[in-house]
């Protein structure tokens, strides 16, 4: 069973490997070069994980749910104030530079930091602590900002808001990625990503609710303290059931070569493609405004819209590509590409079918996307392996963005096609994944 083939869950009832099986298979594996070398990573394990008791596929949904449930009121907490951070600077006395600066060089921080989280987290083995301390960053500097007197002040506490988030995602889905040895990769981060999704869908409706009531940016900062608390006791409770995640993988992960294989470098260059080619939707917005061609309104509308179908693809996907693989990756790689010429030559309609197509892109950037990362990669590195991915993908998304922002003031057509050829780009290199040799 290749990885990149039917995974777990595709089946039931099918009695696990025996040891002997296992040799044989790994030892035909050796010399075969098709991606079938890696089915011990993505195959759910033969026994018990060391240390453990009985994990199993619904323990380890359970996992991935309480995972979901702490992303969920994260989610809700700092996408809320992600949605009001611009105009509150602005009150503040913040100048248009300022905020532009603010939000291009927090990602890059970010980035940057999920690559030393990831490592450190391998390095260590402390999963749980590093994600504790980027969660407590990440969360307790949002309400904070209801006691920011400055935009100085409120810059600060939004540099740890970011540099949180980047601490805690390497570790974390390296912890994802144990349990999807039993869930499916594709089915567990998905799972997540449904539950992501719909915080980051509600927190935002919420804020502007209390600021269309009140118009207190502060009190709307102050409410967050909520959902903060919230993810931070369920974050507990996955602490206290699930103390060691690593036992969630099976046994023959300790198996793994010390390296990556080499496919994963070619995976790289194919997410980055995907990333550089991805319109961002605060351009996206920007269109829309400036050109008049959805009302304003409806610009918050179409977005709500994008991560309901952000969540829904991710569950599709996921729960496909763990029975049908390469395919499934390449349909979600070719689904995105034509958001770009919907959402800048459209009309209102196509503009509304592009937002749909573009939420779709996530859905899938944040599942399965996800899921291949962890199944080219041994278990000892994992989370070394998505902060590498994670900077990888940010940087390109970062250039991508900006050489559409610079060609958006120069021709449309030519920002089109940038998006449409160099998404298009990721395809062959993932074939090219798919069927390349491991010489790891």
């Amino acid at each position: 069973m290749s990885v990149f083939g039917p995974g777990p869950g595709a089946s039931s009832g099918v009695s696990p490997q025996s040891r002997k099986d296992k040799d044989i298979v790994m030892r035909r594996n050796s010399t075969d070069p098709s991606a079938a070398d890696l089915s011990s990573r993505a195959a759910p394990p033969a026994n018990n994980a060391p240390g453990s008791t009985d994990f199993d596929k619904r323990q380890a949904t359970i996992f991935v749910v309480l995972l979901g449930v702490v992303s969920l009121f994260s989610d809700m907490t700092y996408e809320s104030a992600r949605s009001i951070a611009g105009p509150f600077l602005a009150v503040l006395g913040a100048s248009a530079t300022a905020v532009g600066v603010v939000a291009g060089l927090g990602e890059l921080i970010g980035y940057a930091l999920r690559l030393v989280s990831g490592r450190l987290a391998d390095r260590t083995g402390n999963y749980w602590s590093i994600t504790f301390f980027g969660y407590a960053l990440n969360l307790l500097a949002v309400p904070l900002l209801a006691l920011a007197g400055n935009w100085q002040v409120a810059v600060a506490l939004m540099f740890l808001e970011r540099a949180g988030k980047a601490m805690r995602s390497p570790p974390r889905d390296a912890m994802l990625s144990f349990a999807g040895h039993h869930t499916g990769q594709g089915w567990g981060f998905a799972l997540h990503e449904a539950m992501d999704q719909t915080g980051a869908t509600v927190g935002p409706l919420i804020t502007a609710g209390i600021l269309h009531f009140r118009h207190d940016y502060k009190l709307a900062f102050a409410c967050l303290a909520i959902p903060a608390a919230l993810a931070i006791t369920a974050l507990v409770t996955a602490r206290l059931l699930y103390p060691r995640p690593r036992d969630l993988a099976p046994a023959s992960a300790a198996l793994d070569t010390q390296g990556f294989d080499p496919r994963f470098w070619w995976y790289l260059g194919a997410a980055g493609c995907i990333a550089a080619g991805f319109a961002d939707y605060p351009l996206i917005a920007f269109h829309f405004e400036k050109t008049g061609l959805v009302p304003g309104e409806w610009i918050a509308v179409f977005y709500a819209v994008a991560m309901g179908a952000d969540g829904l693809a991710a569950m599709v996907f996921g729960y496909l590509y763990d029975r049908r693989g390469m395919p499934v990756l390449i349909a979600a790689a070719l689904l995105p590409l034509p958001v770009a010429p919907l959402v800048f030559f459209g009309g209102f309609d196509a503009a509304l079918a592009g937002a749909v197509l573009w939420g779709i892109g996530m859905g899938a950037q944040e599942s399965i996307l996800k899921a291949v990362v962890a199944a080219l990669s041994p278990a000892q590195r994992r989370g070394t392996a998505f902060g590498i991915y994670n900077l990888g993908f940010g940087v390109f998304w970062f250039l991508g963005s900006a050489l559409m922002g610079v060609l958006y003031d120069r021709s449309l057509p030519w920002l089109v096609a940038f998006s449409v050829v160099v998404q298009f780009a990721a395809v062959p290199l993932l074939i090219r994944t798919f069927t390349g040799r491991n010489s790891s």
